[in-house]
């Protein structure tokens, strides 16, 4: 390929002329579509689509199993709700959901050990 500035010779492949440095051709821009986040089966796998804070909620759920971290859990699973009723393009309401559930589990293991470490 020449550089139509110069008349330079350069590799197919370059961006910019090796002499003058002017751009002898335009990056190809890439190509986004939503067939990735429309698929059902890539939204399981991945954060395709989904709201940040039900997969925070989502994880908190798994951690709440810890019980010391079952409250966050609540609060996270609260605001992911909240920001997917403000969202509804995203979608992540079973993690959010899960959140909730395992944090309220969680708290309630953690206030009754709390109860009978001071009944006892």
């Amino acid at each position: 390929m020449f550089c139509p500035h110069c008349g330079t010779e350069n590799h197919d492949n370059n961006f910019r002329c090796t002499k003058c440095s002017k751009v002898i051709q335009r990056v190809a821009q890439p190509v986004v579509t939503t067939e990735l986040a429309d698929s059902r089966t890539a939204r399981m796998l991945l954060p395709v689509g989904r709201s940040g804070w039900a997969i925070a909620a989502g994880y908190a759920g798994l951690f709440a199993l810890t019980i010391v971290l079952a409250p966050i859990a609540i609060a996270l699973g609260i605001i992911a709700i909240m920001h997917l009723r403000k969202h509804p393009k995203l979608h992540g309401m079973g993690r959010a959901v899960f959140g909730v559930v395992m944090g309220v589990a969680g708290t309630v293991v953690l206030v009754w050990a709390f109860t009978m470490y001071r009944g006892g």
